[in-house]
C-alpha cells in the first residue's frame, strides 16, 4: 500500500477530486464528514473546495436547517447535515460540558434544571441572545464570582444553554446568518430532532464509527479514538459490529468491507488535482496527522508557525490553510485582507494549473467571505507574522 495511493484515496473520499461538483451542502457533509467549526471560515472552505458552494448557498442551507452547527463529537462544534442532527446530539451527551466545572463551584443539578425551564419559557416569546436572556431571567441566573471567572464560567447560564442544546430543546442561530463568527441568538427547536431518535449510546458510537471510516478509511483505531473521544475499550466495542478489515497484510489501517473493491481498484490520478483547503479541513482534522499527508521529501521541511519555524512532519495541526495535490500537502496559504489576496508558498514550484486554483479560491474569499480566519480569534493583525513568513518563503 503506497503512501501516494493512500493520500489520493483519502482525497477522493473527501471529494477533493471534483467528484462532488454541483452537490448540495448537506450531501457534501453526509459524504465527506462533519465540518469543524470554531468561528472561522473552515465550513465555508470545506463546501467550496468540494462542490463550489458559495457563501449565500451555504447560509441558505443553514437557514433552512439542511445543515447546522451543533455540539457533537467530543462535544466540539461541527457543522452537521440534517440527517445526522440526532446522532451528533446523542454523541455530545456523552460529555459533561460545563456542568462538571459548575459543580466544583457549588452549582447543583436541580438549580440548573430550574434555570433550563426558565430559559425555555423565555424563548417561547422568540429568539434571544445571551444578554437578553440574562435580562429576562434576572436572579435565576447566578453569578459565579471571581472563582468562576478563573475557571472560565462567570454565570450559570452557559451551563443551562449547553444542556438544552445537547438535549435538542434549543439551538443557536448566527446573528447575521454567517458561520464564520461567534455571535448567536438562541431559539426553541421544534420538533426536537431527538424526539424520534431511539439509539442507545453504544449504538450511536457504532454509527459514528461507520461514518468515520466511510469518510476517511483506511484509518487506525487510534485515529477513531481521537475523533470520537472514546477510550480503547469503548472504541473497540463501537467498531466491532462493523467487521472492519485490514487495508493490506502489512498495515494496521482498517476499512469498511463495502469499501474493499473500490479501494483495491483505485489508482492514483496521473494529473495533478490542485485544491486550496482550510487548516481545519477534514482531510487532516478527522485523523489529525499531518505527517500522513506529506511526501518523503517534505518530511524535514520547515514551515512558518506562530513563533518562528517548525518541522511540518512534527505537527498534528496545519499551521496555515493548505494547498493539496491528490491528498498531498504541497503548500500553505493565508488571506491578506489589506491587499485582498492570497499569500502562498508551494513546495513544488508554481505552474498555470496551480495558479488557477489559487486565483479561484482568492476570488471566492475576496468576494464571498471577505476574510479566511482559521478560528474566531484569528484576526488579520494576529496573522501578520505568518503572512510575512509566507511571502519570504515564496520569494526564496
Amino acid at each position: 500500500m503506497s503512501d501516494a495511493k493512500l493520500r489520493a484515496w483519502w482525497s477522493h473520499l473527501q471529494g477533493l477530486d471534483g467528484r462532488l461538483a454541483g452537490e448540495t451542502a448537506s450531501s457534501v457533509l453526509e459524504q465527506t464528514g462533519w465540518a469543524r467549526s470554531v468561528g472561522g471560515a473552515g465550513p465555508y472552505l470545506t463546501l467550496f473546495s468540494r462542490a463550489g458552494i458559495g457563501r449565500e448557498a451555504a447560509d441558505t442551507a443553514v437557514r433552512n436547517l439542511a445543515i447546522h452547527e451543533l455540539p457533537s463529537a467530543r462535544r466540539c462544534t461541527y457543522v452537521v447535515p440534517a440527517s445526522d442532527f440526532a446522532l451528533a446530539l446523542k454523541i455530545a451527551q456523552s460529555f459533561g460540558g460545563e456542568m462538571k466545572t459548575a459543580e466544583k463551584l457549588g452549582v447543583t443539578e436541580p438549580e440548573i434544571l430550574k434555570l433550563c425551564d426558565a430559559v425555555v419559557s423565555a424563548l417561547a416569546n422568540g429568539p434571544l441572545d445571551p444578554n437578553e436572556l440574562r435580562d429576562v431571567l434576572g436572579s435565576t441566573v447566578r453569578n459565579l464570582g471571581e472563582e468562576g471567572k478563573k475557571k472560565g464560567l462567570t454565570t450559570t447560564l452557559p451551563v443551562a444553554l449547553g444542556k438544552l442544546q445537547t438535549a435538542g430543546e434549543i439551538r443557536r442561530v448566527p446573528m447575521n446568518g454567517r458561520l464564520d463568527q461567534q455571535r448567536y441568538r438562541y431559539t426553541l427547536w421544534r420538533p426536537n430532532p431527538l424526539s424520534k431518535g431511539k439509539l442507545s449510546a453504544d449504538e450511536a458510537y457504532t454509527e459514528l464509527a461507520r461514518r468515520f471510516f466511510a469518510w476517511t478509511g483506511p484509518a487506525t483505531l487510534e485515529e477513531f479514538l481521537w475523533f470520537s473521544g472514546l477510550g480503547v475499550k469503548a472504541g473497540k466495542t463501537a467498531v466491532e459490529p462493523l467487521k472492519l478489515e485490514p487495508a493490506s497484510k502489512d498495515n494496521n489501517r482498517l476499512l469498511l468491507p463495502r469499501q474493499r473493491d473500490a479501494w483495491e481498484s483505485f489508482r492514483v490520478p496521473k494529473e495533478p488535482q490542485y485544491v486550496l483547503v482550510s487548516s481545519l479541513d477534514g482531510l487532516n482534522q478527522l485523523r489529525r496527522d499531518v505527517k500522513t499527508l506529506l511526501a518523503d521529501e517534505d518530511m524535514k521541511r520547515k514551515v512558518p508557525v506562530e513563533k518562528g519555524k517548525a518541522d511540518l512532519a512534527g505537527l498534528i495541526d496545519l499551521p496555515s490553510h493548505a494547498i493539496l495535490d491528490r491528498g498531498r500537502v504541497i503548500g500553505l496559504w493565508e488571506f491578506d485582507t489589506a491587499s485582498g489576496s492570497i499569500i502562498w508558498m508551494s513546495f513544488v514550484g508554481k505552474n498555470a494549473a496551480l495558479n488557477k486554483a489559487v486565483e479561484r479560491m482568492q476570488e471566492y474569499v475576496r468576494n464571498d467571505l471577505g476574510d479566511a480566519r482559521s478560528f474566531s480569534l484569528d484576526s488579520p493583525k494576529s496573522r501578520e507574522s505568518r503572512i510575512q513568513a509566507l511571502r519570504a518563503a515564496a520569494k526564496a
